[in-house]
């Protein structure tokens, strides 16, 4: 009798720590992976960053001459500005009093810069990192790109958030005009993206949590206009950029870039956002989450026109 309690108890006590194994792993979340934001990288970051937000606080002193407002057109690129041309004619004959131009250029990527006349000559900001895709540091990229024109210029009222492969579909007075008939930012606040759950969990199901509950989490696109308000709560911002900073554990959700920025604005104003970008992109035919590339036989004024 005693032999079999022994048994009996033996095996209890083997398959405990068995049962254990098997469902640990569905029980703990995985152990953290290391950040893909170096530290030293992360404390200039912060350095510029406190710069901006102190230096930026007021938009144009009340003692000196208004000038006009202006837009920051920032470009985050990873390769030559092929479109260069493209932008030089977009902003030829208007004076740079209505807008600025900055690059932020992978410093890791030998890039060609545009030559003498160009409005990129020398629009590369010397903060620039290393970015990859569907990484935080893209997050990185455009903070310090809008600190750098935080800190540049107190008359720079909108920033437009661009890529190398971006080209202008309508006149610089025409965007000008209607970008200055509204006070708010054109910004994506997606909440019913049929994968949005997965993207919420793609760093673990708690990983959120508790600063950035579901219903607050919001997807859009990367490319957006920001109001100078908008831009200065992004670059103040700490608490998110803890959450969204964190590496994923399911890669093909994880798209930190088009979260971030959608769910700061909507947890911090929603009603200062239309709901909506300027920005026209095709996701027809997409290979690998890239949007559709034109193919030159199909580029042409009608093509323009109709993307309009």
């Amino acid at each position: 009798m005693l032999s079999n309690q022994f048994v009996i108890s033996f095996f209890l006590l083997l398959c405990i720590p068995i049962v254990f194994f098997l469902v640990a792993p569905n029980v703990f979340p995985p152990p953290p992976r290391e950040s893909l934001i170096p530290i030293a990288d992360e404390i200039d970051d912060q350095i510029l960053f406190r710069r901006a937000s102190a230096g930026s606080s007021s938009h144009l002193s009340s003692g000196s001459p208004q000038p006009k407002l202006k837009i920051a057109f920032l470009f985050l690129t990873n390769s030559d500005l092929h479109f260069a041309p493209i932008w030089d004619g977009f902003f030829s004959g208007h004076p740079r009093s209505l807008y600025n131009v900055y690059v932020h250029a992978d410093p890791f990527v030998n890039i060609t810069r545009p030559g003498n006349g160009s409005v990129f000559q020398n629009a590369f900001i010397t903060s620039a990192k290393r970015t990859s895709r569907a990484s935080p540091t893209l997050i990185s990229a455009t903070r310090r790109l809008f600190a750098t024109a935080l800190l540049d210029d107190p008359a720079n009222a909108y920033f437009a958030v661009l890529s190398q492969h971006c080209i202008p579909l309508h006149s610089f007075r025409f965007v000008y005009q209607s970008l200055f008939e509204s006070p708010r930012s054109f910004i994506e606040l997606i909440s019913d993206e049929p994968r949005l759950w997965k993207r919420y969990i793609a760093r673990g199901r708690y990983a959120m949590l508790p600063q950035v509950p579901f219903d607050k989490f919001r997807v859009g696109s990367h490319f957006f206009l920001m109001t100078r308000r908008h831009a200065l709560l992004t670059v103040k911002d700490r608490i998110l950029w803890r959450k969204f900073k964190l590496p994923c554990y399911r890669s093909d959700e994880c798209y930190p870039e088009e979260h971030y920025f959608p769910t700061l604005m909507n947890m911090k104003d929603p009603l200062g956002c239309t709901g909506f970008t300027l920005t026209r992109v095709n996701w027809t035919a997409t290979v690998k989450g890239h949007p559709y590339s034109y193919k030159p036989t199909e580029v042409s004024s009608h093509l323009i026109h109709h993307l309009r």
